[in-house]
C-alpha cells in the first residue's frame, strides 16, 4: 500500500519548495514530476534536435535514464549518469519544455515512470496533472495557485539566487506562454480536478501554506 499526496498548479505558483518542506516533515518520499520533463528537453538540445521532430523525441524518452537523489539540501538529478540539476534550469530548457512534454508518447512513457517511482511508498508529488491523470486516485489533493506577477516574481527570485540568466520580463513571459500551452494539451492538461483543493498562494508565506496542507493531510486520518 502506499499513500499519494498529489500537488498540482501552474508554474511558480510554489509547488516546488511546498512539495520539499512536507516532505521532509512528514517523512515522504518528494517526486518532482517536472524534473523528468526537463531531463528530455535537455538531452533534446544536447543532440540538436528539432522540436518539429517527434520522433527523434520520443527515441529520446524511451532511451534516457532519469535519476533522482533526494537530499536535505534538495534534489540532485542525473541525466545518464551525469549530474544535471543545474543544467535542466536554464534558459534554453525552460523555453521548450512544454512543448516537449505535449507529446503524447514522451507523456505516456514519463506517466509510467512517475508512477513506478512510487510504487508501494508514501509519497508527494507535484506536477500539472498529478491529481488529473497521473494518480486519479491520490489520497489528497491539493491545486496551488497564484497571480501570473506573483509567480513570475518569485520564478525571478529563485533564477537570481541559482545565477540563471533570465529578466523578468523573460520570466513573465515564459510563465504566460507556458500556462496557455500547458492549459491546452491533449493529454495532461493543466486543469484543477473536481475534488482538488485550491489554496490561491498569492498573499501567504511558504510556511503558510505548509502548514495548510499538512492540516488537510492530518484530517485524512490515513497517513
Amino acid at each position: 500500500m502506499s499513500f499519494i499526496v498529489g500537488i498540482d498548479g501552474p508554474a511558480g505558483s510554489g509547488k516546488g519548495t511546498v512539495t520539499k518542506k512536507i516532505a521532509n516533515k512528514l517523512g515522504l518520499i518528494n517526486i518532482d514530476t517536472g524534473i523528468t520533463y526537463r531531463c528530455v528537453a535537455l538531452e533534446v538540445i544536447n543532440q540538436n534536435v528539432l522540436l518539429e521532430d517527434t520522433n527523434k523525441i520520443i527515441e529520446i524518452t524511451k532511451n534516457i535514464k532519469i535519476n533522482i537523489d533526494n537530499t536535505p539540501n534538495g534534489d540532485i538529478v542525473y541525466l545518464d549518469g551525469k549530474d544535471v540539476t543545474k543544467d535542466i534550469r536554464s534558459k534554453e530548457v525552460t523555453k521548450i519544455v512544454s512543448q516537449v512534454s505535449s507529446i503524447k508518447e514522451v507523456r505516456f512513457i514519463m506517466v509510467e515512470m512517475q508512477r513506478k517511482l512510487a510504487e508501494g511508498k508514501n509519497v508527494i508529488m507535484e506536477g500539472r496533472d498529478i491529481c488529473t491523470y497521473v494518480f486519479p486516485n491520490a489520497d489528497v489533493k491539493i491545486y496551488l495557485d497564484a497571480s501570473i506577477e506573483e509567480r513570475a516574481r518569485r520564478r525571478f527570485k529563485e533564477n537570481q539566487e541559482k545565477n540563471i540568466d533570465m529578466t523578468y520580463q523573460e520570466v513573465y513571459d515564459n510563465i504566460k506562454r507556458r500556462d496557455e500551452n500547458d492549459k491546452e494539451k491533449e493529454i495532461g492538461a493543466l486543469k484543477i480536478a473536481e475534488d482538488s483543493i485550491v489554496i490561491d498562494t498569492t498573499n501567504l508565506s511558504i510556511d503558510e501554506v505548509v502548514k495548510k496542507i499538512i492540516d488537510i493531510i492530518t484530517l485524512k486520518n490515513k497517513f
